[in-house]
C-alpha cells in the first residue's frame, strides 16, 4: 500500500503557538510537510531555522488578504487595485524564496466587477512571469459561497479555463476538498476532472470544517483513491481542531 504524505497546514492546525513553535509541533506529531496562511509577521531566518531543524518542507503560503477590517480577502481580481496586488505577490515570492516554500496561492479577493476575470489573469501572469525563475509554483484556490460570499473565484472549472487563458505553465489549481464538497459538487469527480491541472490537494471535515474523521466526505477512502489516480503530491489538513491540535489527531496515526 503506498503510503500518503500529509501536510499541517499552520494557519488552522497549533496557531495558537508563535510559527517556529508549530512547525516542530508538526514534526512532532508526524506530518511530512507544512503550509501556511500569512507568515509575513515572523522573521523568515526564525522560520527556516524551525524547518531546518525539524527536516520538514514547506509547501506554501499565501498572497495577503489586503485589508481584512474593509471585508478584503485577496486583491488579485479587484480592478483597479493592480499596484497593491502586485505588490502582494512581490512580497510572498520574496517571502517564499527566503523560506524555501514551493508555491504561492495568488488571492482572488472578492468582487463582482465586470473586469474581475481579466485583471485577475493579468496578475496571474505577472506572478507566474515573476516566480518561473524561482522555480515557484502559482496557486489559485475556488473558495465555496458558504464561507466566503462574494469571492470571485468558487468553481474549479472557471480556474481551468483562467489558467488556460493566462497560459503560463507554472499555474496549478489548488483543489480543497472541503470547498468542493461544501459547494454540494461530488469530489472525486471534480478532482478527476481537473487532474492535469491540480498542483495541491487540502482537505477538511464536510461540513464544519473541523477534523476529517467524520462528515459528508469520507477521506479514509477518498484520499487513497486520488493517490492511486496518479497525484503524487502531499495532502494539506487544514481543518479548524474542535479542541487542541493535538486532541484531534486521531485520524492521522489511523490513515498510516
Amino acid at each position: 500500500m503506498m503510503r500518503i504524505r500529509f501536510s499541517a497546514n499552520l494557519g488552522f492546525l497549533w496557531n495558537e503557538r508563535p510559527l517556529p513553535q508549530a512547525v516542530r509541533a508538526a514534526a512532532r506529531s508526524g506530518f511530512d510537510a507544512v503550509e501556511l496562511h500569512w507568515p509575513y509577521a515572523v522573521e523568515p531566518a526564525l522560520l527556516r531555522q524551525a524547518l531546518a531543524g525539524s527536516a520538514l518542507p514547506v509547501l506554501g503560503l499565501n498572497t495577503t488578504r489586503g485589508d481584512p477590517e474593509a471585508g478584503e480577502f485577496g486583491l488579485s481580481a479587484l480592478p483597479g487595485r493592480e499596484k497593491d496586488a502586485r505588490a502582494a505577490i512581490d512580497r510572498a515570492l520574496a517571502y517564499a524564496a527566503e523560506i524555501g516554500a514551493a508555491s504561492v496561492h495568488v488571492m482572488a479577493g472578492k468582487t463582482d466587477h465586470p473586469d474581475a476575470r481579466a485583471t485577475f489573469i493579468g496578475n496571474l501572469r505577472y506572478a507566474a512571469d515573476r516566480a518561473a525563475p524561482m522555480k515557484t509554483t502559482i496557486l489559485l484556490e475556488p473558495l465555496n459561497s458558504h464561507d466566503v460570499p462574494g469571492y470571485f473565484l468558487t468553481d474549479n472549472a472557471l480556474a481551468a479555463r483562467l489558467i488556460g487563458e493566462a497560459a503560463r505553465d507554472n499555474i496549478r489549481i489548488m483543489f480543497d476538498c472541503y470547498h468542493v464538497g461544501r459547494s454540494g459538487k461530488p469530489v472525486l469527480e471534480e478532482f478527476t476532472a481537473h487532474r492535469a491541472l491540480i498542483g495541491h490537494v487540502q482537505f477538511a471535515a464536510v461540513p464544519d470544517r473541523s477534523e476529517p474523521d467524520h462528515g459528508h466526505v469520507d477521506y479514509a477512502t477518498l484520499l487513497p483513491a486520488l493517490a492511486e489516480s496518479g497525484y503524487q503530491g502531499h495532502f494539506g489538513a487544514e481543518y479548524r481542531p474542535r479542541g487542541t491540535t493535538e486532541d484531534g489527531l486521531g485520524w492521522l496515526a489511523r490513515w498510516r
